[in-house]
C-alpha cells in the first residue's frame, strides 16, 4: 500500500530535484528515500523521476502523480487542523505570508499585541510578492496571506481589516504653500517616481492617479525595490513619490526634509486583507487576528479608520 510518507519524501524530490538534498530535508537516510521511491514507482508500475549522475527530471506521469500528492497533502493538513480547532485558541503553528509593502509597517504595530495575548502561539512570516504568496495559500503552503487589494485572488477569499489611502511626499523646497490636499491633476507625473514593476503597490499608485503605464512617463532609472529607498531618492530631491498611509509615519519620522500631504483622489486607494483557501478549517482564528489587525492600524492612524 502507498504510504504519506514515500508521497511526503515524492514531493520533496520534487522541490529540491536532488535526492540527497530531499533527504536531508527529510530528516531521513538517502538510501531509506531512494528506497521508498523505488518502491512507491514498482506500486505505480510508474517512473515518477528520471534520474542519473546529473539530474532529477520529473516524467509527465510523474507530474500527474505529485500533483495528486500535493492534494493528498492538502487535505491531510486540513484534516489535522480539523482536530485542533476545539483545542485552545493558536495553541498549533501557523504560517501567514505579506508582501514587502506591508510587512515592515504592518507587524511591527499587531505582532507585539499578538505575541502578548498568545505568548505560546508559534507564528511563521515568509515575505513575498502577492503573487507568489497567492500560489502558495493555493497549494496549501502557507494558511494565510496579507495582501493588499484589489489584486486577483485565483479562487481564494479574503477578510479585509484595513482601508487606507495614499499620502504624496515630496521635499520641503517643493512642497506647494497652502494647500490641505493634492490631487492627481497638480502632481507633476514626470517626477513621480513608483516602485518597481511586479509589486502591486505599483498598479495602486497607477489607478490612484488614473495613468497607465504608457502614459506614465517615469524614467525607469527611478524604480525601486522598496519605498525607503524612494524616500531617500525624495530627500535628495530627485522627485516626489505617493505612499500608503500605514508606511507615512515609519518611512518619514526621522527625515526632516520630507513633507507629505493626503492624495485626493476617489479611494480608498488599498485595502488590506487576510487571504485564505475557501475550505481553510481555522478562520476563527484568523477573524482573532483581523480584529487585532484592526484595532491596532485604527490606535496608530493618521487619520479615522472608515469601513466602505
Amino acid at each position: 500500500m502507498i504510504s504519506l510518507k514515500q508521497l511526503h519524501y515524492a514531493l520533496a524530490i520534487e522541490k529540491t530535484l536532488h535526492f540527497k538534498k530531499a533527504a536531508e530535508a527529510s530528516n531521513v537516510s538517502q538510501s531509506a528515500l531512494s528506497t521508498a521511491i523505488n518502491e512507491l514507482e514498482k506500486q505505480l508500475d510508474t517512473v515518477i523521476f528520471e534520474r542519473n549522475n546529473k539530474q532529477v527530471l520529473v516524467t509527465s506521469n510523474g507530474r500527474l502523480i505529485l500533483d495528486k500528492a500535493k492534494s493528498i497533502s492538502l487535505e491531510l493538513n486540513e484534516l489535522m487542523q480539523i482536530a485542533q480547532t476545539n483545542k485552545q485558541p493558536f495553541s498549533s503553528p501557523m504560517s501567514i505570508g505579506v508582501i514587502p509593502t506591508v510587512g515592515p509597517y504592518l507587524l511591527p504595530k499587531v505582532l507585539p499585541v499578538v505575541r502578548e495575548k498568545y505568548p505560546n502561539f508559534k507564528l511563521k512570516i515568509i515575505e513575498e510578492q502577492s503573487h507568489v504568496l497567492v500560489d502558495m495559500v493555493k497549494k496549501g503552503t502557507l494558511d494565510a496571506a496579507i495582501l493588499a487589494l484589489p489584486f486577483s485572488l485565483d479562487g481564494l477569499i479574503n477578510f479585509d481589516f484595513w482601508k487606507e489611502d495614499f499620502y504624496w511626499v515630496c521635499h520641503k523646497d517643493e512642497y506647494p504653500n497652502k494647500i490641505e490636499e493634492i490631487t492627481g491633476e497638480e502632481l507633476e507625473m514626470d517626477k513621480l517616481m513608483l516602485i518597481k514593476d511586479g509589486h502591486c503597490l505599483r498598479e495602486h499608485v497607477l489607478e490612484a492617479c488614473q495613468l497607465t503605464v504608457s502614459n506614465n512617463k517615469q524614467d525607469s532609472d527611478y524604480d525601486s525595490a522598496s519605498l525607503h529607498t524612494l524616500i531617500q531618492m525624495v530627500a535628495g530631491k530627485l522627485g516626489t513619490t505617493l505612499v500608503p498611509e500605514m508606511a507615512l509615519d515609519y518611512l518619514t519620522h526621522n527625515e526632516s526634509e520630507i513633507k507629505a500631504i493626503h492624495f485626493n483622489e476617489p479611494g480608498p486607494h488599498r485595502t488590506i486583507a487576510l487571504v485564505i483557501r475557501p475550505n481553510y478549517v481555522r478562520t476563527n482564528e484568523l477573524a482573532m487576528l483581523q480584529d487585532i489587525f484592526t484595532h491596532q492600524l485604527m490606535e496608530n492612524s493618521n487619520i479615522n479608520y472608515e469601513d466602505g
